[in-house]
C-alpha cells in the first residue's frame, strides 16, 4: 500500500466518523444555491480533509464539493465529504465519505468510507480493489436477466430523459433498487449488484468510485461508453454493460 493510499484511507475514515456526531441527531439543513441540502457535518468533514492534506501534502490541488477548487488542478485531491446527504439527513446509513487522488482528471487512488455502516472500499490503480481489507471483485452474471441493478431516483431518470430506458431494464432484471450515490457503485465493486445507473453526477461524486469499480474488474463509463465522465455515470460488472447502453440508446 502506497503512502498516499494509506493517508487517504486514514483521512477518509476520520472525516467520515466526524459526521456521526450529527447523524440521526437533528442536524440543521441549509440549502445551497442549487437547492441541494448541506449540513454542518458536510462542511466539517471537508474542512478536516483539507486540513489533513495541507499538513501532509502542502500546496497540492484540491477539488471539493463544499469549498471548490484550490491550487493546481492537473494533480489534485477530490473530496466529497458526504456523498448521499439526503440519506444522511433522513437518518439512512447509506452515505459515504469519498476521497480520490487524480492525475490529469484520472483517479489513481479512491477511498469510500460508509461511517454509519463502518464499511470501507478502496483501490489504487494497478493494485486491485479492497472491501474491509480483503480483495473484492464484481459479480460474474453475464446477462441482465436475473440481475440486480441500483440507481438514483426515478425523478432524475425522468428529468434527464432516461426513464423509458430504465423501465426497459427493470422489465428484465430480478430487481432494481434506489441504493443510489456512492453506495450503488460500491455494491457493483463488491459483487452485490450488477450495475449502478447514475443519470446526474458531479465530478466529486464519481472520481473515487471510478477507480474502485475498475480495479474490481468492472466498467465505469457514461451512457455511451465514454470514459471521460461529465454528467452521467454507468458502472457495471462489464458483462451487462452493452445491454445497459443499448437500453438507453433505444
Amino acid at each position: 500500500m502506497s503512502p498516499r493510499l494509506q493517508f487517504a484511507i486514514e483521512t477518509a475514515i476520520r472525516a467520515g466518523k466526524s459526521t456521526l456526531a450529527h447523524f440521526q441527531a437533528g442536524a440543521v439543513v441549509d440549502l445551497k444555491a442549487d437547492a441541494s441540502p448541506v449540513t454542518i457535518a458536510d462542511r466539517g468533514a471537508e474542512r478536516l480533509i483539507r486540513d489533513a492534506i495541507a499538513r501532509e501534502y502542502p500546496g497540492e490541488g484540491i477539488l471539493g464539493e463544499e469549498e471548490g477548487e484550490v491550487g493546481v488542478q492537473d494533480a489534485r485531491w477530490v473530496v466529497d465529504p458526504i456523498d448521499g446527504t439526503k440519506s444522511f439527513i433522513s437518518g439512512v446509513p447509506l452515505y459515504g465519505t469519498l476521497l480520490a487522488y487524480e492525475i490529469d482528471r484520472v483517479a489513481k487512488i479512491g477511498v469510500c468510507y460508509f461511517p454509519a455502516l463502518d464499511e470501507l472500499v478502496y483501490a489504487e490503480q494497478g493494485q486491485g480493489a479492497y472491501w474491509n481489507g480483503r480483495l473484492c471483485r464484481v459479480s460474474d452474471k453475464t446477462k441482465l436477466d436475473g440481475a440486480v441493478v441500483a440507481t438514483g431516483s426515478m425523478a432524475s431518470m425522468a428529468r434527464t430523459g432516461r426513464l423509458a430506458g430504465m423501465q426497459n431494464i427493470e422489465k428484465r432484471t430480478m430487481a432494481s433498487r434506489t441504493w443510489g450515490d456512492a453506495y450503488g457503485h460500491a455494491l457493483v465493486a463488491t459483487g452485490r449488484v450488477e450495475a449502478m445507473i447514475d443519470p446526474t453526477i458531479a465530478h466529486w461524486d464519481i472520481s473515487a468510485m471510478s477507480v474502485i469499480v475498475r480495479e474490481a474488474g468492472g466498467v465505469f463509463t457514461d451512457f455511451q461508453g465514454a470514459h471521460e465522465l461529465a454528467k452521467e455515470a454507468l458502472s457495471s460488472n462489464g458483462h451487462v454493460h452493452r445491454e445497459l447502453m443499448e437500453a438507453f440508446a433505444d
